[in-house]
């Protein structure tokens, strides 16, 4: 999946450039784009093709919308776009059809068009074939920087690569090259930390860390840790945890490599589910009747730390405890700056771990942060992702 053809690798001098890119981004109820970065992370991309006499037609989601829907429209993301090139982006009321076609048709080189938000045609998420091939018409060549919906096999971002020379961008270069090159040759040792509330969206992150990728320590913190907790025989009172997990957490433990997997020596707990709680440092076996783990504890966070500065390469995702609320962010925090520290590669892959490093304003001081939620993850699980797998391999 590493040895993809780029824009690099082809001639895109005045050709029809037909670029997936990943512009969902969100809005206030006023329709201003309140979080630029997947615009901004596009720009490299857009420039070098521009710069290069392409002519170029972008395609992007928007949301989520139930057909035609007003306010996920695009004219929001080409004003800021156009804005952003210091050029005009032409927004395109379609992104198939006669119309279209005859748009495309007309341009120059070092043009963009913005094609309507894919997602309202019901075929772009079935992946039809038709509608990737009406798609591909408008292009030459089929450019996906969109690493945010590469696990996605949807018309603009698998179907259309059927039909033209498809190629990476620079963005999913990176997302291939950093992640990919971390997962299949890291320089170790190898720390893997994980968090989030929830076991179950991380199983087979974990396998493939532990079996496949085999990192020298996975550290599990935020609600996940407590599902392990209780299948060690703890009783975490009101603390969340998947009882149908408990088995597959028991057998993670007892595995030859259970020894790599290190949970939080210490738990800030509180007395209710709020950031106004009572709430004191306990160890993870003696969290009393009414009470709940919210967050990592000092303990936990040096020792974590220790592992942390020692690594060459680390790869973060998910929270270590309720880092919305201010008394429970301390240990997200913490992991946060100790990224900061390591001599070598860190990698934030997507999701709350990116707020969490943009909160603690370190995100500038990571070697790589990914643009993928969902994406990443079924990166660090080792799937196939098929929004890669489409692209031309490397001659």
């Amino acid at each position: 999946m590493l040895n993809k053809q780029t824009i690099e690798d082809v001639n895109v001098q005045h050709k029809r450039v037909l670029v997936r890119v990943d512009f969902n981004v969100p809005q206030d109820e006023a329709g201003n784009i309140t979080d630029e970065t997947r615009i901004r992370a596009a720009l490299p991309t857009l420039n070098y093709l521009l710069d290069h006499q392409a002519k170029l037609i972008l395609m992007t989601h928007l949301g989520r919308p139930k057909g035609v829907t007003p306010k996920y429209k695009l004219d929001p993301v080409a004003t800021r776009l156009s804005e952003l090139l210091n050029k005009p982006v032409k927004k395109l009321a379609e992104s198939v059809g006669p119309e279209v076609e005859s748009a495309v048709k007309a341009m120059q080189p070092g043009e963009i068009v913005l094609l309507e938000n894919v997602r309202f045609h019901p075929e772009e998420e079935k992946n039809d074939p038709a509608f990737a091939a009406q798609l591909a018409r408008l292009g030459d060549i089929y450019v996906n920087d969109a690493f945010g919906t590469a696990h996605r096999a949807h018309a603009s971002t698998e179907g259309v690569a059927h039909y033209l020379p498809a190629v990476a961008g620079y963005l999913m270069q990176k997302e291939i090259e950093i992640m990919g090159g971390a997962l299949s040759q890291p320089q170790r040792p190898f720390v893997a930390i994980l968090g989030g509330s929830k076991v179950s969206d991380k199983i087979g992150v974990i396998e493939n860390l532990l079996n496949v990728v085999k990192v020298d320590q996975l550290l599990i913190g935020g609600g996940m840790a407590n599902t392990f907790f209780k299948a060690m025989g703890y009783d975490v009172a009101d603390s969340l945890v998947e009882n149908d997990k408990l088995e597959m957490a028991h057998k993670l433990l007892g595995e030859e490599n259970g020894t790599k997997i290190k949970l939080p020596v210490d738990v800030v707990i509180a007395d209710a589910f709020s950031q106004d709680a009572n709430y004191r440092v306990s160890t993870p076996d003696a969290v009393e009747k009414g009470w709940r783990i919210m967050d990592i504890g000092p303990l936990a966070q040096e020792e974590f730390r220790e592992y942390i500065l020692k690594a060459k390469t680390v790869i973060w995702n998910g929270p270590m405890g309720v880092f919305e609320m201010k008394p429970f962010a301390k240990g997200t925090q913490a992991i946060a700056h100790y990224m900061t520290q390591v001599q070598g590669t860190t990698i934030i892959g997507g999701g709350d771990s990116v707020a969490a490093v943009e909160q603690a304003g370190v995100a500038d001081q990571m070697s790589h942060i990914s643009t993928g939620g969902g994406a990443s993850l079924e990166f660090l699980e080792g799937k196939n992702l098929p929004g890669i797998a489409a692209l031309n391999d490397k001659k």
